[in-house]
């Protein structure tokens, strides 16, 4: 591979056959569940951030629709299945290097389920949306301050 401008950047670019890498963003997707004034949030279980509280997120994976993700990490996370609604926000900007690209936030609401922490969360709660505890990251932040 030797490195080359290409479509407006320095890419990776084979001499032989001339293919381009390109690399691509990664995708997260999140849910905002709520109950009247109370938002539902996890507790990060790992670093960044460890110990502050964020959305039920993660990545999206490939082929996979990225609302079933958002649920998908929500039962992963909190035990608690949802419904999602619709499209609340999508936000841009990795925050850290091992970090997503793109944040889809999905409005959601709960059908079923026992609240419990699992997965990269070491707990779940409802807060008052005026009594947030620390949170996360920025993202999160946007969408619920």
């Amino acid at each position: 591979m030797v490195r080359e401008e290409r479509f407006g950047a320095i890419r990776p670019v084979c001499p032989q056959c001339g293919w381009i890498h390109f690399q691509d963003p990664k995708v997260a997707a999140a849910v905002l569940v709520e109950e009247g004034s109370r938002v539902l949030l996890v507790q990060r279980a790992n670093d960044p951030f460890r110990g502050l509280w964020t959305l039920p997120a993660g990545f999206v994976n490939g082929g996979e629709d990225p609302a079933e993700a958002a649920a998908r990490e929500c039962m992963e996370e909190t035990g608690l299945k949802v419904r999602v609604t619709r499209v609340y926000d999508v936000i841009s900007g990795r925050e850290h290097e091992r970090g997503a690209d793109f944040i889809i936030v999905y409005a959601a609401e709960v059908v079923s389920g026992e609240m419990c922490p699992a997965d990269d969360a070491d707990a779940v709660e409802w807060f008052e949306r005026g009594s947030l505890p620390p949170l996360a990251f920025d993202a999160t932040k946007k969408v619920l301050l």
